[in-house]
């Protein structure tokens, strides 16, 4: 099984780079399911409603959050309507929405599932409860290669060490354990020794002619002076997809591969085997 998993989408970049994107990797990659992260999608600041109607129709199977996923008012009633789009599982209080969903393929045969937990950490983040704990909670309704053909963490969070433990402490109990939110990809992707695929950081689907996606001058100009007037814009340069994608056994949802992806923009372009498709670079 094949499943790709997009970094934050940032601003309408990160969205046109994407939804151009999605056809030719979903036919040449032959992928079953496709996951990304959302929360940046709407100028850099959450999601709209809109946008994530967009990223499903494309073909985005399940779109998850972070910690601006409260930034537009508006998903707050969409979210508790649209399963498919998650929040992270271990925010405090009683928040809308859901951290986890499982999914079939768009061609409803009834196997395989793929099962997406969404959970931020909280090393240099806001306050949110135990993500270790919360995992686990989904994990005793879900065992892997049993009730779940694959089983994607998006741990969205700062620290890369949050992040590993977490995956050394699922290796073996879900297929992948995947980072974002630092928009910095990262070249540590590997399988871990009871078959758990991890990065700490898969990048961001956005423009690297920045800081983090954000436009430069206004970035250089807080650091430099301690000036911010309003929010800084994101980046309109031409966009970098930054991703892994995933190959499991279908039988024991264990990975057998982990791939970087990086295409397009200003990076150097990292692809799977196989895949022809290219965006423009600069």
């Amino acid at each position: 099984m094949r499943t790709l998993f997009l970094g934050d989408i940032m601003g309408r970049s990160g969205r046109r780079a994407v939804l151009t994107a999605l056809p030719a990797l979903r036919r040449e990659l032959r992928l079953d399911f496709i996951v990304s992260n959302g929360e940046n999608a709407a100028a850099g600041r959450g999601i709209t409603p809109k946008i994530a109607d967009e990223l499903f129709a494309a073909g985005v199977d399940v779109l998850t959050g972070g910690n601006h996923s409260w930034d537009r008012q508006e998903i707050i009633s969409y979210i508790s309507q649209t399963p498919r789009l998650l929040r992270p599982l271990n925010l405090s209080g009683s928040p809308p929405g859901a951290g986890s969903i499982a999914v079939a393929p768009q061609d409803d045969r009834a196997t395989p599932v793929l099962l997406v937990i969404n959970v931020m950490t909280r090393l240099f983040m806001e306050p949110s409860d135990n993500l270790f704990a919360a995992v686990d909670a989904v994990l005793a309704e879900y065992k892997l290669g049993r009730d779940a053909t694959a089983i994607l963490v998006d741990c969205h969070g700062e620290a890369t060490s949050e992040k590993a433990a977490l995956a050394h402490y699922l290796d073996g109990r879900v297929t992948a354990v995947l980072g974002t939110h630092t928009h910095v990809p990262t070249c540590d992707e590997r399988i871990l020794a009871g078959g758990t695929a991890f990065q700490s950081d898969v990048g961001m689907c956005g423009s690297y002619d920045s800081v983090i996606g954000l436009e430069k001058e206004a970035a250089v100009l807080r650091f430099t002076n301690r000036v911010q007037a309003g929010f800084a814009e994101a980046a309109s340069g031409a966009a970098t997809l930054c991703g892994a994608v995933i190959e499991s056994d279908a039988a024991t949802g264990r990975a057998t591969a982990i791939h970087r992806l990086a295409l397009g923009g200003v990076l150097r372009q990292a692809r799977p085997e196989g895949l022809a498709f290219s965006l423009p670079t600069e």
